[in-house]
């Protein structure tokens, strides 16, 4: 079976997985103190630096996450020239738990999602987490290239 890594540059899966290894504390944390997080983005840029992006669509305390999640994309697609990789971060619902998904994308045409199913247990650990699986998407950012 062929796998991404592939046909990647050595820096596409370095910058994909410096992107998933931080996205998913940061999802992790948020879930561990809040049990949830809004949908929130990472960025590498062109230079190499990194940086979170977040969504604000209406200013209010409780925007719905689809509205924060346009908003993302629409920042991400109108800088898409300055970026080298991008992931997106959602809190998601699959048939039987829910799941942090990120959405990693590169420039040069790596694309996939990955899940960490997760349940909020109440107990010691708050939240229980599944096995992380990967698979493809389309891409959002440069969608050319898909």
């Amino acid at each position: 079976m062929t796998s991404w890594r592939d046909t990647a540059s050595p820096q596409a899966q370095d910058d994909l997985d410096g992107l998933l290894n931080a996205a998913l504390p940061f999802a992790q944390q948020q879930l561990d103190a809040h049990g949830e997080f809004f949908p929130y983005g990472i960025v590498i840029e062109r230079s190499g630096s990194s940086r979170l992006v977040a969504g604000d669509p209406d200013g209010s305390d409780r925007p719905a996450s689809l509205d924060v999640l346009a908003v993302i994309m629409d920042g991400l697609r109108s800088e898409r020239d300055v970026l080298r990789a991008v992931a997106v971060v959602s809190d998601v619902r699959l048939a039987d738990s829910d799941a942090i998904r990120v959405e990693l994308e590169h420039r040069e045409g790596p694309v996939m999602a990955v899940l960490l199913p997760y349940r909020l247990s109440g107990g010691s650990a708050p939240v229980e987490y599944g096995g992380i699986a990967a698979a493809a998407t389309r891409a959002q950012v440069w969608p050319a290239q898909t």
